[in-house]
């Protein structure tokens, strides 16, 4: 029996998750599997952060002849047990687990509410009444 590490796809659409499994090449791509070795998210922001891989199974079924594929060969490469970016990653994965900061509330704002229509009739009526007075302060001249 020959073995191949390679990512099954989980998820739905346009949200894809992959687990990295260690299956039998004759069995299909996200059919049954010998051993969940970690997974890939391509949907996180922080690219450190997108794969998680457990080293000591991952160096076992290589050290008993596992094939990985392609793209499982680079993310073993760089996130793997000797990883070129395995402290990058470790990091990452801990600052994705700390909590997110809330700012604070915004101070709410007064919205003036509008006069009624009986309210506007004697403001209108007021310089009018002023008018007025005016008229008879001139006569009185």
């Amino acid at each position: 029996m020959a073995v191949k590490i390679r990512m099954k796809m989980m998820g739905r659409k346009h949200r894809q998750f992959f687990r990295i499994c260690a299956t039998d090449s004759r069995s299909p791509r996200d059919g049954k599997v010998l051993e969940e070795l970690g997974t890939y998210d391509p949907q996180i922001a922080d690219t450190d952060a997108r794969v998680t891989l457990n080293g000591d199974r991952v160096k076992y079924w290589l050290s008993v002849g596992a094939q990985p594929s392609e793209k499982v060969k680079v993310l073993i490469k760089k996130y793997g047990p000797e990883g070129t970016r395995l402290a990058e990653s470790i990091a990452a994965r801990e600052k994705l687990s700390l909590p997110k900061p809330v700012p604070p509330a915004p101070v709410p704002v007064e919205i003036p509410v509008k006069a009624e229509a009986s309210d506007a009739a004697p403001a209108e009526e007021a310089p009018a009444a002023e008018a007025g007075e005016e008229s008879t302060e001139a006569a009185a001249e």
